[in-house]
């Protein structure tokens, strides 16, 4: 009589070997080796048949081929996709992860793709062909259905910061539309009208949710949205910079400033320190930053929580290795509003 694991076993696709690809390629096995690690002497028709086996089987070759996997086929390993090694706040989601999976005694494996959508899938696949146990991700891309075919071989995935789109899995994100709407309520209630919005890349999730809470609450005042600058797309704290700086020094520069992420905000402080404007521009930004109660004045943001948003996604994952067949789910972090003082200056009178 069979068990319950031989029944699930049984029930989860078998992954695909070079023999696979080498009997729907029709080469050898030999051949497909050549292929995949690269080697030459193999013709330009055959190589092409095998890449196009492996792309339709959805092939990884084991990095670690040779060596013996431990007992119920566990490697003692996870992955981790970041979106940046620049923003603090996935340093911080990684150290989160790594101690969690360091209490069970497993290693992680850390990637950044810097945000750029070409380096998520290469990144991914890097993890998987070390035949890791599961999967925390940061994604850009538009999709993540390539990760079907490896969900259906049991690997299981947990979205950090960002949901998923063309694949069901448990995310942990933050409250972002809440917390953009918290930041733009507070600069309203100070008396600003006139609240420049400064965003992420617009094909990043995050940012579009922030910036339809900023949106959100404007309407929710009454508020015109053409008499609040909007820039968005950008990246980094020195386009952030050369952007604040043109829109500091012209005819109609805003009384407050939302910068909707952490790098973002940096520009913004270094341009406003730069032209004087620190204690007459009132500004929030969402994340905190390192020694942000230091600077003069202390700088108001939307916290999130990223040690609990790393944990939370260590928690899920080794849920769903330890067997947690529940169906995904979205778990929704509250952010929290910091006062020190940027955030509460009044609009300057003429």
């Amino acid at each position: 009589m069979s068990s319950p694991r031989d029944k699930s076993e049984a029930a989860t696709p078998r992954r695909p070997t070079m023999k696979d690809v080498a009997a729907l390629a029709g080469v050898s096995l030999k051949t497909v080796s050549r292929v995949v690690n690269e080697e030459r002497l193999v013709s330009e028709g055959a190589s092409k048949r095998v890449r196009a086996a492996v792309l339709q089987l959805g092939f990884h070759p084991d990095e670690r081929a040779g060596n013996l996997r431990r007992a119920g086929r566990r490697t003692d390993t996870i992955g981790l996709v970041v979106s940046s090694v620049a923003n603090p706040f996935a340093a911080s989601v990684n150290r989160a992860i790594e101690n969690a999976a360091a209490t069970r005694g497993v290693a992680l494996f850390a990637s950044s793709m810097d945000d750029d959508p070409e380096r998520e899938h290469p990144a991914v696949d890097a993890l998987l062909r070390r035949r890791v146990d599961g999967l925390i991700l940061t994604t850009v891309r538009r999709s993540q259905s390539y990760l079907l075919a490896e969900q259906s071989y049991g690997t299981p995935f947990v979205f950090v910061d960002r949901e998923p789109v063309g694949i069901e899995a448990d995310a942990v994100v933050s409250d972002h539309a809440n917390g953009a709407s918290t930041a733009t309520r507070h600069l309203i209630e100070h008396g600003h009208r006139r609240i420049a919005f400064l965003g992420d890349r617009s094909d990043i999730q995050s940012a579009r949710e922030r910036h339809r809470g900023f949106t959100r609450e404007l309407g929710n005042a009454g508020i015109p949205s053409g008499d609040a600058p909007l820039i968005v797309d950008l990246h980094g704290d020195a386009v952030a910079e050369a952007t604040a700086m043109t829109m500091l020094t012209s005819d109609s520069r805003p009384t407050a400033i939302f910068s909707s992420q952490n790098l973002i905000t940096v520009g913004v402080i270094r341009a406003l320190r730069r032209l004087g404007l620190q204690h007459s521009i009132a500004l929030v930004g969402f994340d905190d930053l390192p020694m942000a109660d230091l600077l003069d004045p202390g700088l108001t943001v939307v916290a999130q929580h990223p040690e609990s948003i790393g944990a939370l996604a260590a928690d899920r994952l080794f849920a769903r290795l330890d067997g947690d067949i529940q169906p995904p789910r979205t778990f929704v972090v509250p952010t929290v509003l910091i006062l020190r003082g940027s955030g509460e200056i009044v609009p300057q009178t003429p």
